[in-house]
């Protein structure tokens, strides 16, 4: 429906008749269309609402919900903003985390205070919250800030909204906030404004990939995901790894289990989806009991105080650790000689073992194993699977599939989920777009057909969400299940990019050499201007400020590496939400801000916990580079909701047209 904005003619109406006797429905006359009219047009020029975006947060739930509630440090300069220099610095933490978390330090203030003194200081947070809600409030419509406001203090929020402290409604202002004192509602307003300062600074959130893996809080940041009121997420190789754990991949299961094994984490597995371990601990006490498994020892991770550091418990992860590794060598193998087309037999490792010699074979060079005990390796079959490793791993199959919380989150990502997004201007994915040697795309083969670019991309969408339909063959459903794993893993999968994943090498050979795993030649041309470009014209994205976003490989300033590529066409904001990557990137993550004033880049330093945030008002420290800014305030009418308004504009001309010149009768018609 595209309208010549100078002319309407009658011929424009009769070929869009039928979509403009839609359209009257929702706008019967012409009071309607154009109210609707003046509506869309006073928001095309309001200033751009804010986006953020995250990538690679891996379970760290507390950090990750941390930079949800400050908004990257956005809430406490509209609190500087709104407040002035009234406030010592350590009054403004304590401020500013009230807003974060209301309710912890509400009941942490309120241990310590008298009644009136509680009292007293309600009256003085509540002008204070009130005061920053109508800063960030500013810039959005009046429909929109009463849809923030919960139903049954939206009436009395908006009245002290619109008021102040010192206007000619003074008294009628301070009235309000006695009265709430009073009826002893002031807590519940403070909680609930600060709610609605946090919705409101964030105004669509955009997830580059990996929620999963390492860090213990994955479920909780998908229990958060799944209530925000704005968001969209490109799928990460472990996001990936975890849907095929819940379509029942068997490779996939075991690398999810061997990676929380591997740092410790297992509430995730346990309390977040009551995935059952006992078996698997069971199977793996009784087989490996007099092994010491060292290369399976779980890894230390600074200054996390969540994972278990009982030695007992240590010593039974490290079993189970191993058991787990050894089952997904066998079950990978089945995957690999089933798909041919994958080209991943390398990955084959078990028969190169030399048993006796407790060496292995590769590349025609005899390698020492670090590790030689393997009870339930078969030496002339060793990818068979003992009766107990099948039994542990089909119990396994069958707890990861009867998650109703797991389906609730695999839903909620295939929902709002993708290969890709095109936001404004923003290419974002997770790791990669395959490339050849010289730059170009390159073309993948998935059954017999060649895809490269976007189509690739397209593709793969297709194929994962044909893994959880239910129509379909069974074969094209076991494809997509195969798939699954093979997009964790595989050397042309746009969420890996590698020439292999050397998970066999690294727990049993010692020489490094082994260990290497190339990148793609996507990450050799990162910074090439006219690669990136390239990518983006295949995408389609165009204008002066576009920008390609992804994460999956941490920028690591202790390198010297910069998160800012490609003369600002190309940005990686991962940069170690991980504890497990922060001593190799030296901070803890990046988030992205695309306001109306441009791009700015924020760099995280750790986050301890929301403990110590609540109770020593400790918030994450933050510095902000500007990537990209503009002449003038970006409008909404800049943005791509903005060019959807404008065409709802020039189709309720049309309508406009048809009802005046008799085309479509309208309702209670006016004159």
């Amino acid at each position: 429906m595209v309208l010549n904005k100078d002319i309407i003619t009658e011929e424009q109406i009769k070929n869009d008749l039928r979509y403009l006797q839609l359209l009257a429905q929702s706008y019967p006359n012409i009071t309607a269309a154009s109210t609707e009219i003046i509506n869309l047009e006073a928001i095309l020029n309001l200033p751009k609402p804010t986006e953020h975006y995250i990538s690679d947060p891996h379970g760290e739930s507390d950090a990750f919900n941390h930079v949800l509630r400050n908004a990257s440090g956005y809430i406490r300069r509209k609190a500087k903003e709104a407040l002035g220099d009234t406030l010592t610095q350590s009054e403004m933490r304590d401020f500013c985390t009230l807003i974060y978390y209301p309710e912890q330090k509400l009941q942490l203030i309120k241990a310590n205070k008298t009644e009136k003194e509680m009292n007293e200081f309600c009256e003085t947070a509540l002008i204070r919250i009130i005061s920053v809600l109508r800063i960030i409030a500013s810039k959005f419509t009046q429909s929109k800030i009463r849809k923030s406001l919960p139903e049954h203090y939206s009436y009395i929020i908006l009245e002290l909204l619109h008021g102040t402290p010192d206007g000619k409604k003074h008294r009628y202002y301070y009235k309000i906030v006695d009265a709430i004192i009073e009826t002893g509602q002031a807590e519940t307003f403070i909680i609930n404004i600060s709610k609605v300062i946090q919705r409101l600074a964030i105004d669509r959130l955009h997830i580059l990939g990996d929620i999963y893996d390492r860090g213990n809080g994955a479920h909780l940041i998908m229990d958060t995901l799944c209530d925000f009121h704005n968001f969209d997420i490109v799928w990460g190789n472990h996001d990936i790894e975890w849907f095929g754990a819940s379509a029942g991949n068997l490779a996939c299961i075991c690398n999810v289990l061997r990676i929380a094994l591997r740092y410790g984490n297992l509430i995730t597995l346990e309390d977040g989806y009551g995935i059952n371990l006992l078996p698997l601990a069971t199977f793996a006490m009784d087989t490996y009991a007099d092994d010491p498994c060292l290369p399976f020892e779980v890894v230390e991770v600074k200054d996390d105080s969540k994972r278990p550091k009982d030695a007992k418990m240590n010593r039974l992860m490290a079993q189970m650790h191993k058991a787990i590794a050894i089952i997904q060598f066998k079950v990978e193998a089945e995957i690999i000689d089933r798909r041919p087309e994958f080209e991943m037999s390398d990955r084959k490792m078990l028969h190169l073992i030399n048993f006796n010699k407790g060496t292995i074979m590769i590349d025609g060079k005899s390698h020492k194993l670090t590790d030689c005990n393997f009870p339930t390796i078969d030496h002339s079959d060793p990818y068979k699977l003992t009766p107990e490793e099948s039994n542990v791993i089909r119990q396994l199959q069958h707890s990861f599939r009867m998650s109703d919380e797991l389906k609730r989150h695999i839903q909620c990502l295939l929902s709002h989920g993708n290969m890709y997004n095109i936001t404004n201007g923003n290419l974002m994915f997770h790791a990669s777009v395959p490339l050849n040697e010289d730059g170009s795309l390159k073309s993948v083969v998935i059954q017999h057909n060649k895809y490269a670019g976007i189509d690739l991309m397209k593709k793969i969408g297709e194929i994962v969400r044909s893994a959880f339909h239910q129509d379909g063959s069974k074969e094209e459903k076991q494809f997509a299940i195969d798939f699954l794993w093979y997009l964790w893993c595989g050397k042309d999968s746009p969420l890996y990019d590698k020439d292999r994943m050397t998970t066999f090498e690294r727990y049993f050979i010692k020489d490094k050499s082994t260990h290497t795993e190339n990148k793609g030649y996507y990450y050799q041309y990162s910074d090439d201007e006219k690669a990136m470009n390239r990518i983006m014209n295949n995408f389609g994205v165009n204008g002066k400020n576009r920008h390609i976003i992804n994460g999956h490989v941490p920028v690591r300033l202790t390198k010297g590496e910069k998160p800012v590529k490609a003369n600002g066409k190309h940005l990686v904001i991962d940069g170690g939400f991980s504890r497990v990557y922060q001593p190799k990137t030296g901070i803890a993550g990046y988030t992205l801000v695309h306001d109306s004033h441009g791009l700015e880049l924020v760099q995280h330093e750790p986050f301890v916990s929301a403990k110590e945030a609540v109770s020593r008002a400790k918030d994450i420290k933050s510095t902000m580079q500007i990537v990209e800014s503009t002449n003038r305030r970006i409008r909404v009418k800049d943005t791509d909701e903005g060019k959807l308004h404008q065409i709802t504009i020039d189709n309720l001309k049309k309508l406009i047209y048809a009802y005046k010149h008799g085309f479509i009768k309208q309702e209670h018609s006016i004159s």
